[in-house]
């Protein structure tokens, strides 16, 4: 009898051991879905309705990877903490008018670090927090396509046949980011704009566009800047050259694109941050000068002179 008993006591315990190992494990694992949902929530910017903007990098999946050669800047058009403008080569200050009450535009050739730090590219005195390259300039260092900065335009021969990537005027939660040619038919949304070239994404659906641009584009020059909208409005910069400052790791899937191979990239970025399908794209002056700007650090620049660069400032909201 005392046998029988020993041997139940012993394996009640053993089962009571067993018991608590697999509550415990099932505790854990209900702490890790936890800890998976919430860092999933974290990156998926799309469904924060108080994200205004994050940079990151991606490889050609649009999966973010530390050593990514796709330099990425996300933001919300209509976010309340963000503004926006247009900084270009000028000689003079933006804005500026003649002696006839003409605004003055005397271009100079300027390279992208300067245009992202010079008096042209402060907003109420503050410096942007990021900015991308865009507009060509022609062999007068003018802009060739639409440019409007606040309003004001200063644009080229191209800038009613070529598209332009724009955020409108208006209170925050009205902005609209638009990409089309030439100016827009409502005229709050030609307020901050500027010119491209090679149009790859249009009403959602994907073109190659290497027919479109030609030989140089296409196969000689790699390294590319570029604009994405999504359906939800959120807009994607992009920057993919080899030659950026920061740590990449070359592979099969993170390496320069061509033109027709950025469908992968965008539409896993979008995937991956709940940003809807991507809507519109659109390629800047890439191939020779692609330039990129995030918080005080020039992740990109090449030694092409910038017709234009789109600038994005972080406001300090009052509480």
């Amino acid at each position: 009898m005392m046998t029988k008993f020993c041997l139940f006591y012993k394996n009640t315990r053993i089962f009571f051991f067993i018991f608590i190992i697999v509550i415990g494990f099932l505790a854990g694992c209900q702490y890790i879905n936890f800890n998976a949902s919430s860092e999933a929530s974290q990156t998926c910017l799309g469904e924060n309705s108080e994200f205004s903007i994050a940079f990151f990098k991606t490889n050609n999946q649009g999966e973010r990877y530390t050593k990514g050669i796709n330099h990425v800047i996300i933001f919300h058009p209509k976010s309340e903490s963000l503004d926006f403008k247009v900084n270009l080569g000028l000689s003079h200050p933006l804005y500026a008018k003649d002696n006839k009450g003409k605004f003055r535009q005397e271009y100079i050739p300027k390279l992208f670090h300067e245009l992202v730090s010079n008096e042209n590219a402060k907003l109420n005195g503050q410096l942007p927090i990021a900015a991308i390259n865009a507009d060509y300039i022609d062999t007068n260092n003018k802009p060739q396509g639409l440019n409007i900065s606040r309003g004001v335009e200063y644009s080229g021969d191209f800038k009613n046949k070529r598209s332009s990537f724009g955020i409108s005027a208006a209170k925050p939660r009205q902005r609209q980011a638009t990409l089309q040619v030439g100016r827009r038919r409502d005229h709050i949304l030609n307020y901050n704009l500027v010119g491209g070239n090679g149009r790859f994404y249009r009403n959602g659906r994907f073109k190659d566009i290497c027919q479109d641009l030609g030989e140089l584009a296409c196969k000689q020059a790699r390294n590319r800047s570029l604009v994405a909208i999504s359906e939800k409005g959120y807009v994607i910069l992009l920057v993919n050259d080899i030659k950026a400052n920061s740590d990449i790791q070359v592979s099969q899937l993170n390496q320069e694109l061509l033109p027709d191979m950025f469908d992968d990239v965008l539409e896993g970025i979008a995937r991956n941050n709940c940003l809807g399908k991507i809507q519109e794209g659109m390629l800047f002056d890439g191939g020779m000068s692609p330039g990129l700007y995030y918080n005080n650090k020039i992740y990109v620049e090449n030694p092409g002179s910038i017709g234009s660069v789109f600038l994005i400032y972080k406001k300090h909201l009052k509480n």
